[in-house]
């Protein structure tokens, strides 16, 4: 199994987050953001023209989980992969109003987990174009982001890769439910630090 330093994974977290500010879409358009020098996590960037003071309650969108086309995981685990890092999220976002459908003064929030560790470099089904492009092999990264629920547009970003919950690397391993559990809390409580710091209620 290959592993990047923490150096090379820190290189790769700056990148991911500065290219995935290019829009996916044919219009050609651009974003500015700013570095978040203070994050608790490892990258962070808060567009320069978000206007946090418009939002008043959060949109908690599915989890973006990206595996290898090769990983044992079933879809039961992926499904229980879910469940976990959803119900460390929502808790961490007590306080907050959660509402169930997009507004005009509701923020989007969504955590994707591209897990690369065992890839052999192949793209995976379903991950979006930014991520895709320039997710490494060997790697695994957490992915925070802050939206405008209406045009979708990100308003922060942030990256981490020091939680590794160990999922099945083979057909006859099996998926360490607790290091899974550990790193869902883990995450959850630094995506609360980072809404925290951005979002004023």
């Amino acid at each position: 199994m290959q592993y990047l330093s923490r150096a090379a994974v820190g290189r790769l977290l700056a990148i991911l987050i500065a290219a995935a500010t290019i829009p996916a879409c044919t219009t050609v358009e651009t974003q500015s953001f700013r570095v978040s020098k203070n994050a608790a996590v490892e990258s962070a960037q808060v567009s320069t023209d978000a206007d946090f003071s418009r939002y008043s309650s959060l949109l908690a969108e599915d989890m973006g989980i990206f595996f290898p086309p090769n990983s044992p995981s079933t879809a039961e685990d992926m499904g229980r992969i879910r469940s976990i890092f959803r119900e460390a999220f929502l808790a961490e976002l007590q306080g907050y109003e959660i509402v169930s459908k997009p507004g005009p003064t509701t923020m989007a929030v969504q955590a994707s987990l591209i897990d690369l560790r065992n890839s052999t470099g192949q793209q995976v089904p379903g991950m979006r174009r930014d991520v895709r492009d320039l997710a490494v092999p060997g790697s695994i990264v957490f992915l925070m982001e802050m939206k405008d629920s209406q045009s979708g547009a990100i308003l922060a970003r942030a990256a981490d890769s020091a939680a590794t919950p160990t999922f099945a690397a083979t057909d006859s391993a099996q998926t360490d439910w607790s290091s899974v559990e550990q790193a869902a809390q883990k995450w959850a409580e630094l995506f609360r630090q980072f809404l925290d710091a951005n979002f004023v209620r």
